[in-house]
């Protein structure tokens, strides 16, 4: 094991704010990630190829999700870390202090939808409004952060259940 791999398999995790400052900067990159299957779908719908409806709107959902999933679990295992991630310093490790292989991130992207999936239910459950459900998907994502603070390691319960861990990445670091 190299010794940066063993420094980060002790690192300390970054705190709650950083991890929530990282968390807003990724969801304005999967903003614009998500509008590239939008695209795709209203090039096909001009192009008269496709009907909009909502057989349609679920495969872009669908190759939407697709796309994140792709996109995570590229940089989790090529580096261990998305831009944001590289911007407020924050490494994605195994459990042998190296970036997860494919599986393991491919596994973490699941696990993390627990941020979202259940208010996302409730809310379609019950046929919420789409600012009900928002608002019912902040507070989800609220509650899921908090609960790393009931974690011995601060750690994110969808990282103890992958076998992964969030470490701070010292400034003088180089990779």
């Amino acid at each position: 094991m190299s010794h940066a791999a063993g420094e980060s398999a002790v690192a300390p995790a970054p705190g709650l704010a950083r991890r929530m400052a990282c968390f807003v900067y990724e969801g304005m990159l999967l903003f614009g990630i998500g509008l590239i299957p939008g695209a795709l779908g209203a090039l096909f719908v001009a192009l008269g190829a496709s009907q909009p409806g909502a057989a349609s709107d679920a495969v872009l959902r669908v190759l939407t999700f697709a796309l994140f999933g792709a996109y995570f679990v590229y940089f989790w295992s090529r580096r261990g870390q998305t831009l944001p991630m590289q911007t407020w310093r924050i490494r994605l490790v195994g459990p042998d202090g190296r970036p997860p292989g494919r599986g393991r991130a491919l596994a973490r992207f699941f696990a993390a939808c627990l941020w979202f999936a259940p208010a996302s239910l409730v809310a379609a459950a019950n046929g919420w409004t789409r600012w009900q459900s928002l608002a019912a998907i902040a507070v989800g994502i609220a509650g899921w952060a908090l609960l790393a603070l009931a974690h011995p390691q601060r750690q994110f319960w969808h990282d103890a259940i992958c076998r992964t861990r969030l470490v701070r990445v010292d400034a003088t670091e180089r990779r």
